[in-house]
């Protein structure tokens, strides 16, 4: 709905554009409601939709749980990525390891500051990608947990 001011002969009028249907547009003045004929049809102008794509992080960030498995199978299996580029200052687990959701697993330098990376499901970790010093990339699995 849009609203408008006028002010004719002195008078103002508060206008508000309901709806407009081909050349009929149905209006409210100062509370009044009208239906407003034009003698030719209006063409509205429609501002393009801007569509984006969905955004899928290229990290596995959130708790990701395995929908369908057997009873005794382990649960939570999968990677941790690195969420930005940078370098390894620590690693905090190894191998045979078993960590819970939430378990400091490295600390990764990036961008001049010290980001602990925590696990994000639980299990036992079955192999570390890299090690102290390595640099990674953004999406870089750093470690599999299974």
């Amino acid at each position: 709905m849009k609203k408008y001011s006028f002010t004719i002969n002195g008078n103002l009028y508060d206008v508000a554009v309901k709806n407009v249907d081909d050349n009929v547009a149905e209006v409210e003045v100062n509370g009044f409601n009208y239906s407003v004929e034009f003698d030719r049809s209006l063409e509205t102008t429609k501002t393009p939709k801007l569509v984006r794509s969905q955004v899928v992080p290229s990290t596995d960030i959130t708790p990701s749980e395995q929908k369908t498995s057997s009873p005794a199978g382990p649960k939570g299996a999968g990677f941790v990525r690195s969420p930005l580029p940078g370098t390894i200052l620590d690693v905090h687990v190894t191998v045979g390891d078993t960590v819970r959701s939430g378990d400091k697993l490295i600390t990764l330098e990036a961008m001049k500051m010290e980001n602990i990376i925590n696990s994000d499901k639980g299990g036992k970790v079955t192999s570390i990608k890299f090690k102290k010093g390595d640099p990674v990339m953004e999406g870089d699995i750093l470690i599999e947990i299974g």
